[in-house]
Parts: structure tokens; sequence; C-alpha cells
């Protein structure tokens, strides 16, 4: 079973960058989706960013153009790069991982805050 650390994330204004971190326990490039969710005060949970094994990485419309999915070379560890931060953005980012044949291994980050001034 594949496990997860979450890190990064922090205040920033806008304009600003962060990068989230999303560490496995296990190569996760090639039979696990990667995706980034976040979650706004008030409003439901979406994704951000989706990266499946040899795929290329999907983006919600409100992030294109300004966030990233890459990984290391060691292939344990996929980022979230954040570049020209708005306000809209500010939220709690969560990495979910999760096998891309066996449902029942995946993982959770324990979530990251990120707050973006104006």
């Amino acid at each position: 079973q594949v496990q997860i650390v979450q890190s990064g994330g922090g205040l920033v204004q806008a304009g600003g960058s962060l990068r989230l971190s999303c560490a496995a326990s296990e190569n996760i490039f090639y039979a696990y989706e990667t995706t980034w969710y976040r979650q706004a005060p008030g409003k439901p949970r979406e994704m951000v960013a989706r990266v499946a094994p040899r795929g290329d990485p999907v983006y919600a419309e409100a992030v294109k153009g300004r966030f990233t999915i890459t990984g290391d070379n060691f292939k344990t560890t996929m980022y979230l790069n954040m570049n020209n931060l708005k306000p809209e953005d500010t939220g709690v980012y969560l990495c979910y991982v999760g096998h891309i044949y066996r449902k029942d291994d995946n993982a959770w980050g324990q979530g990251s805050q990120v707050t973006v001034s104006s």
C-alpha cells in the first residue's frame, strides 16, 4: 500500500509562487495516478491537476498556464508548481495517489494550506 507525505504551502502575495510536494513510499510514475485537489472555504473540493501514467497532465481551467505538475528523477515525488498565484487560489490543497489497477492501493496527503494575499 502506497504511503505519501505532503509538504509545502504557506502565505504568499498575489503574483508569487509556491510549490507543493507529494512524496511517495515507492515509484508512482508508472502505475499510479496523481491528483491535486483544493478546497476553499465554503466551496466544494475541486480537482486542480491530474496526471496518469504515460499521460499528459490535465489542469482545471482556472489554473491552466499557471500551475504545472512535475516529478523528481527518483520517480517517487510529484510536485504541484504554482505560479502567478491569485487570491482565489487560497485553500487547502490535497494530494491523492491511486493505483490504476488496485483500487484499494491509494493514499491521501494531509493537506497544505495555501493563502494568497491581495
